[in-house]
């Protein structure tokens, strides 16, 4: 089995920051719908949501889903979402891109980068419609249950 190291587990601990809650929404969740990107920047310190297309290089997350009122937690089963929360929680999940690396990013938790960036993560393969660890084989999967997305991950900084 490949060993993928500190730098995967780095990047994805603070793309999923479990924790991670920001309560300056507003009336984001008023237009905000499933599928739609963001950039979230001053993730530790004073946290701003921009609302962006998902091709653009700058939107870092993907809106998995809204909660109901009713609901009080993100999907299970996977990797923990991010939230961002106001008058409506937003799950978030990483808008990663395959072939991209990223890396650590001190405003955004994580970005795009070099490939031979030292520690960079390389997404070597997006399984859309399905949550499945198996899909990647020998790399590291990040598996989100809602919407159903498997993200094939290995070093970016290291010739495979």
């Amino acid at each position: 089995m490949k060993k993928v190291g500190l730098g995967i587990a780095v990047v994805i601990a603070l793309v999923l920051l479990g924790g991670f809650v920001v309560n300056q929404l507003g009336d984001v969740a008023k237009a905000a719908q499933p599928g739609d990107c963001a950039r979230i920047s001053g993730a530790l310190d004073n946290p701003k949501y921009q609302a962006l297309d998902c091709g653009s290089e700058q939107a870092n997350v993907k809106i998995a889903k809204i909660l109901d009122w009713n609901e009080k937690a993100c999907p299970s089963g996977g990797m923990d979402y991010s939230t961002y929360t106001g008058d409506a929680t937003l799950c978030l999940m990483p808008n990663f891109v395959e072939g991209a690396c990223y890396g650590q990013n001190s405003d955004t938790g994580i970005a795009k980068v070099d490939c031979a960036t030292k520690d960079s993560v390389k997404v070597a393969k997006v399984v859309s419609g399905k949550a499945d660890r198996a899909a990647c084989g020998d790399s590291r999967a990040a598996v989100f249950p809602e919407p159903a997305i498997t993200f094939c991950l290995e070093r970016g900084d290291q010739k495979q």
